[in-house]
């Protein structure tokens, strides 16, 4: 039994699916199988039934994925504590923001990064900073979020996770009936959006700018939550991150539906100086990051 074992058992608890756990771990599905049967010709037992939708664990599975609980975020302290005595442990952090919807995955996160790392100074830049990347070259900013990388020199774009960008309908809206939309179904559609270039916006990058269509009416506010309701008193519809929309929808406010046959999907990133990507509490960060987004957020997934 070993460590690359137990985060096996842990993704696939994490994910439902065997899939998706290799997604996770970036293992191909043959080498995520191949660790399981290790696993269990180690234990000489079974430890998952594989034929259930999601995968169940025996009750030796379920005694593993609970080592599995208690050993790896003690390894990863371990980790932790390891880099903070080779040095590296204090520095400074000055983030902002290019995505109106991440605060509310990205403060709660910080929250967990602040217990690991209390010598490092954390300052938020509150609100939407549209050029916030130019700020980093200057060092006025050190990490800004973004899902419009600029490829300004000098910084590098580091990969945190990739969502699903879904159209947000009223209960009774007509669309509902639609499996998954089509760009010409919103040319007569009044789109509710952020107040940021269309450019800029996910909807139009992956989706209408390419099928050449723009809807019949524009209308922006600063607010998830104003969007939201927008969208749910029948004055337009919108596009979300699925995490974004996720809470709306599990209280009955508004429905969704997939843009497009093929999914939309968008890649959020960090953007770093590059002198400062290999900085411990830098790396954690990231790490950190990618960890809690594919456990608490919907609709997401490793970026590649």
């Amino acid at each position: 039994m070993d460590i690359r074992q137990l985060r096996t058992l842990k993704a696939i608890h994490d994910t439902g699916s065997l899939v998706a756990a290799a997604e996770r771990l970036h293992l191909t599905q043959s080498a995520l199988s191949h660790q399981l049967r290790e696993l269990e010709a180690e234990v000489d037992a079974v430890v998952l039934i594989r034929k259930t939708r999601p995968p169940r664990f025996t009750q030796i599975g379920e005694r593993l994925l609970a080592l599995a609980d208690t050993v790896l975020p003690a390894l990863r302290e371990a980790e932790r504590d390891i880099i903070k005595l080779r040095g590296g442990q204090a520095g400074r952090l000055i983030m902002a923001i290019e995505c109106h919807s991440c605060y509310e995955w990205l403060m709660p996160t910080l929250n967990i990064f602040r217990q690991h790392w209390p010598e490092v100074e954390i300052d938020f830049q509150s609100g939407f900073h549209g050029d916030a990347q130019d700020d980093l070259q200057n060092s006025r900013l050190d990490w800004v979020v973004t899902s419009n990388p600029s490829q300004v020199a000098g910084i590098s774009y580091q990969p945190l996770f990739q969502y699903e960008s879904l159209l947000v309908l009223s209960n009774d809206h007509a669309l509902n009936q639609k499996r998954e939309i089509a760009p010409e179904d919103l040319a007569e559609e009044t789109l509710i959006t952020y107040p940021v270039d269309s450019d800029r916006l996910d909807i139009f990058q992956h989706f209408l700018t390419p099928a050449g269509v723009m809807p019949a009416k524009l209308r922006s506010t600063e607010l998830t939550l104003m969007m939201v309701q927008l969208v749910a008193s029948g004055r337009g519809v919108a596009a979300l991150p699925s995490w974004a929309a996720a809470e709306y929808v599990a209280r009955g406010w508004v429905k969704t539906r997939a843009l497009g046959h093929e999914p939309v999907w968008c890649t959020l990133y960090a953007a770093i100086r590059e002198e400062d990507v290999t900085l411990p509490y830098m790396q954690d960060l990231l790490a950190t990051i990618r960890d809690s987004s594919q456990q608490f957020l919907s609709g997401v997934r490793p970026a590649p």
